[in-house]
């Protein structure tokens, strides 16, 4: 009653990440935190990891899963985004966060965000939070041709390897290092991940498509979880 439910989808078949259960209960709140996903029970996160969209989601947890091979120590806060208009506050929407619940989610300087439309979209939503500074979109930057699907996430920056890397590195010199351990220690991760992004790269222009690693990934749970998927 008196709203519009858009819904954009496609044939392809993608990974199913919840029961339908989970599922009700994600898309009722329409935010919250993956706990299969997380690493940061009863503490404070060192980073947050959030996402909206299939590919998204889908690049976000494999950087999630890097990170977590690369860094076992490292507290991460997985957060899906199913209700985009739930970021913003209830004096705009009557389903929004209010500051106290967004800040409690989302922490107020360890953010990545990560896209499947323009970054601006997210920045819009947000831009009243407190927080709202240290909120870092990654999404679509019109990059692209005739790309394999990671080439094309790569061109915009939205791949698990561009994911994990803006994890390690210092969000600009007037905000606070995110992972302030990783500025030195993530070094020689960060740049296997670049070599990677290379490795992808030189595979699809040889042979058309994506790495079959890449394309057959599956989410595996994680040491500090008892659930997969």
């Amino acid at each position: 009653t008196d709203r519009i439910n858009t819904i954009v989808s496609d044939k392809q078949p993608h990974l199913q990440y919840l029961t339908i259960d989970a599922a009700i209960a994600h898309c009722t709140k329409g935010i919250g935190i993956w706990e299969w996903a997380s690493t940061d029970f009863g503490v404070e996160p060192d980073v947050v990891i959030a996402c909206a969209g299939d590919i998204p989601t889908q690049e976000a947890l494999a950087a999630v899963a890097i990170l977590h091979d690369a860094f076992p120590d490292l507290k991460i806060r997985f957060i899906n985004v199913v209700d985009l208009l739930a970021l913003q506050q209830p004096s705009e929407y009557p389903d929004g966060l209010t500051d106290r619940d967004f800040d409690s989610l989302f922490t107020t300087n360890k953010i990545i965000f990560n896209f499947h439309g323009y970054p601006w979209l997210i920045h819009r939503l947000t831009y009243r939070r407190t927080n709202h500074h240290n909120l870092h979109v990654r999404g679509y930057k019109e990059k692209g041709n005739i790309n394999t699907p990671l080439e094309l996430a790569m061109n915009n920056q939205i791949d698990q390897f561009s994911i994990a890397i803006d994890a390690i590195d210092s969000p600009g010199e007037r905000l606070r290092q995110r992972v302030p351990k990783l500025q030195v220690a993530g070094a020689h991760p960060k740049e296997q991940l670049k070599n990677r992004q290379i490795e992808c790269r030189q595979y699809a222009y040889t042979h058309g498509t994506d790495l079959p690693e890449v394309v057959n990934w599956r989410w595996k749970k994680l040491e500090q979880t008892d659930r997969d998927i």
